[in-house]
């Protein structure tokens, strides 16, 4: 018997209720079309197309949508980037005005434009007596009046594409010297571009077939204010035949704008990033670091000084040459440290020294700070050599000479035979390297990293840590680098700066963490059991409740924060008799490899979960797997407290 073949996606039935509406809202836009198609008198086109009055119109139309687009785009796109951008008082009722040409019938806006412009209105008197100005029944007035109709189009299309634009690039930008305008331009407008042409483009096609406010506003004056829409409209009193030759020919202008906008009407950078964004890829020959020596311009030296105040509430002093890793569980304000000293959040204020300059007041171009994110941010419009050369030309290094030191500093850490590449043809490591050697080649007086190596797989990891090693080993500067691996605190940094609830937990070098973390995030991420509680004569009462004994206890009241390494807690089928004096009954929840070793996680109601770190062979012996009842033991002696 045959079996019935299985669906494996959506039912290729649609409802009829949906298909039928569907059909007819198709046939309602097409109709109208077919009617101008059906109608067009082919064999008189040409002489229609080519009468003097309706090429003077076509000129007239043509010079009025491109000084539209013009006045568009100089008003439209500050206003987009404002809208899109900077918080203030009244936006909503902004992008209203915005939005209301689109909404208001085009005869009231030419009313309103009268009213506003006219030689009666509120300033057209003050326009004709001081500047000569008249614009009803004048070609600057047809351009007006296409203007108001069209510019909406432009804003809500590029501000759609600022707000799809993760500010970090422009953040970034900043923190390699550039100006807010040089950022605009060289940053913002290029990874903007699909949005701003598809705007600009909609903006002329609506300028062009523009009618009701221009004849409203500004006449129908032959050769002045006549444009093609307005030819149109005279032709089917006169010419029928005429009029739905040119009709044709408004429609295929149309029809060719958004043929060539197909799927770039939002033009946001979303799809842009993903094409661009650079993949961890596995170990590559070409990723192998080849460092030289580090740059002279580094001698100069800068220690830091910083004290952040606001949601952060710590002091921070380093000496030139200083790496610290800045560590913490998830908003525990790494991140807003990072942007603290930057000058880029409003949720930490620092104040700022480095060296000799305070730079608390100074905007985050002029505070020689370089920032790398997470993901390097490299600008995918530009090469690695310009990405690189980037902060030196935004402090006015020639060309000529900015490209030379970019590429040194390429080569410095193995990835000059890329310096052409696109962000897009690099490999995560590459990717990471040219972020690093951006920063580093602006010059910073500090150097912040956030999770630098987060996105790498462990091969390439491992390479790019032994790259930035060395590289820091030069640095004259304070570098901060964000991370949550254990291995890169230890092996990057000189100090680490544990965070929780934007406080300093500890400050230490990592030896001292590693040993007495006071964090008990910090101790479970280098792999160790973290009890907080208060210290008794004995031992230490658990917060969660029970109590743990010590053979060494702190004074008594203290809070303190009991480490117990996996591998010192035993587990047993049965309550040991033996000599341990901690011992509670639990459950197996989790068993996971680390190594050659099993991590098992053993939840009690009796004691807060423990992890145990034991052998293959004993878990086989003991025949753990979620779910089995067993007894934990840790013995006093294997537990070190720590003062919080």
């Amino acid at each position: 018997m045959q079996q019935p073949r299985r669906r494996t996606g959506r039912s290729s039935r649609t409802p009829l209720a949906l298909t039928v509406p569907a059909l007819l809202a198709v046939a309602f836009l097409l109709l109208p079309l077919v009617g101008v198609l059906a109608r067009t008198p082919w064999d008189g086109l040409a002489g229609h197309l080519t009468a003097p009055g309706t090429v003077e119109a076509l000129r007239l139309s043509l010079l009025v949508s491109f000084w539209a687009l013009g006045l568009s785009l100089l008003l439209g796109v500050p206003l987009a980037w404002l809208l899109a951008r900077v918080p203030f008082r009244g936006k909503a009722f902004v992008r209203s005005l915005v939005l209301l040409p689109m909404v208001l019938p085009p005869t009231v806006g030419g009313v309103a434009l009268l009213l506003a412009f006219g030689r009666r209105g509120l300033l057209g008197p003050y326009l004709e007596d001081w500047f000569g100005i008249t614009l009803p029944f004048h070609t600057s007035g047809a351009v007006l009046a296409a203007t108001f109709v069209a510019m909406p189009f432009l804003v809500i299309s590029l501000e759609g594409a600022l707000g799809g634009l993760r500010p970090r690039y422009e953040e970034t930008a900043a923190s390699l010297g550039a100006s807010p305008v040089r950022v605009f331009f060289t940053v913002t407008l290029p990874m903007v571009a699909p949005g701003l042409i598809a705007g600009a483009a909609l903006t002329w096609a609506r300028a062009l077939g523009e009618f009701g406010a221009t004849i409203t506003f500004a006449g129908n004056l032959p050769g002045t204010t006549q444009t093609l829409p307005l030819q149109v409209y005279l032709l089917l009193q006169e010419a029928p035949e005429a009029a739905t030759s040119v009709s044709l020919l408004l429609l295929a202008i149309a029809m060719l704008v958004l043929i060539a906008l197909r799927g770039r009407w939002s033009g946001t950078p979303t799809a842009r990033e993903r094409a661009t964004k650079p993949v961890a890829a596995a170990a590559d020959p070409a990723d192998a670091p080849r460092v030289t020596s580090s740059p002279a311009e580094h001698r100069e030296r800068w220690p830091l000084h910083a004290h952040v105040t606001g949601f952060n509430q710590l002091t921070l002093d380093a000496e030139p040459g200083t790496t610290i890793a800045v560590v913490g569980p998830n908003g525990a304000g790494k991140t807003t440290l990072l942007r603290a000293l930057l000058g880029l959040t409003t949720r930490a204020h620092a104040r700022l020294t480095l060296g000799d300059t305070d730079v608390t007041e100074l905007p985050p171009h002029h505070r020689g700070v370089a920032w790398v994110p997470q993901d390097g941010a490299l600008f995918p419009h530009l090469t690695a050599l310009a990405n690189t050369a980037y902060g030196l030309r935004a402090h006015g290094t020639p060309r000529a000479e900015a490209r030379r030191e970019a590429q040194e500093w390429l080569d410095r850490l193995g990835v000059g035979h890329l310096a052409h590449r696109r962000p897009a043809q690099l490999s995560g490591g590459q990717a990471q390297r040219v972020a690093l050697a951006r920063a580093l080649a602006a010059r910073p007086r500090a150097l912040l990293l956030d999770e630098p190596l987060a996105a790498l797989d462990q091969t390439t990891r491992a390479r790019v840590r032994h790259t930035l090693r060395h590289h820091l080993d030069g640095f004259g500067g304070v570098c901060l680098i964000v991370t949550h691996d254990p291995v890169e605190a230890v092996a990057l940094a000189d100090r680490v700066l544990v965070l929780d609830d934007g406080r300093a937990l500890q400050d230490a070098p990592p030896a001292e963490v590693t040993r007495h973390p006071r964090s008990p995030w910090v101790a479970r991420m280098l792999g160790r059991n973290a009890w907080p509680g208060t210290t008794t004569p004995h031992g230490l009462r658990l917060s969660e409740g029970g109590t743990l004994v010590v053979s060494d206890p702190l004074p008594p009241g203290t809070d303190a924060l009991a480490i117990i390494a996996p591998e010192a807690v035993s587990l047993h089928p049965e309550r040991p008799s033996g000599s341990p004096r901690n011992v509670w009954p639990g459950t197996v929840r989790e068993i996971t490899a680390s190594g050659s070793r099993l991590r098992v996680l053993v939840t009690s109601e009796a004691a807060p979960d423990l992890v145990a770190e034991i052998t293959p062979q004993a878990a086989a012996e003991l025949g753990l797997a979620d779910g089995t009842t067993v007894w934990t033991s840790v013995k006093a002696t294997e537990t070190t407290l720590v003062p919080r």
